[in-house]
């Protein structure tokens, strides 16, 4: 539940950190035809590592020289969980992963949107993001790729294939539990908030 920070925003629309979050978004259909299509599993892997890159980029920038923006706090987050979403519609469709693990991160993320429906409707606009949400998406956006790197032939000893697939399991189990804990706190922070406007 990436939402809305304290820092000054503004209406700008044409800022760095936005033409960064636009290119992020134009990046998701693409990493889904290299995945399904020609199966580039180390094009993709790139393309989701460009994106993590920028997605830490416009976060600096926009702190640095005040472009934080309603827009940019609005697709930032969004291209964060169709990011995940399409990783884990690739792997799943690949059979890289399971299907009941795309069912546990994307249940978390169906659950807290039912909470932001509720808090928009007592006129609160979002939650502070903690670092533990972000940690968890780091793990996810960097687990889920390495996966990837693990798909090729290994043979009797220990291989690259080996290690990546070792490595992204053991972020993706990491941020999935890490996802789950955030969004347990992002519940705590709604209910407290909820409970403070009834009063």
């Amino acid at each position: 539940m990436d939402v809305q920070e304290t820092e000054v925003q503004t209406d700008r629309v044409l800022t760095i950190p936005n033409i960064l979050s636009f290119l992020r978004l134009l990046g998701v259909p693409l990493f889904l035809w290299l995945v399904l299509v020609p199966e580039a599993d180390t094009a993709a892997f790139v393309l989701l590592a460009v994106s993590g890159i920028t997605d830490w980029l416009d976060g600096k920038i926009a702190r640095a020289t005040g472009q934080i923006s309603r827009l940019g706090q609005l697709l930032d987050p969004l291209a964060d969980r169709l990011y995940i979403a399409a990783t884990l519609l690739g792997l799943a469709l690949r059979q890289i992963i399971p299907w009941w693990l795309v069912v546990v991160i994307l249940a978390r993320d169906l659950v807290l949107a039912v909470v932001l429906v509720l808090l928009k409707r007592r006129g609160v606009t979002g939650l502070p993001v903690h670092f533990l949400g972000k940690a968890a998406t780091f793990c996810l956006m960097w687990g889920f790729p390495i996966l990837l790197l693990g798909t090729t032939a290994t043979g009797t000893t220990l291989t690259f294939a080996d290690v990546a697939r070792d490595l992204g399991w053991a972020f993706a189990i990491w941020g999935t539990a890490l996802y789950w804990w955030a969004g347990v706190l992002y519940l705590e922070q709604a209910a407290r908030v909820l409970r403070a406007r009834r009063d």
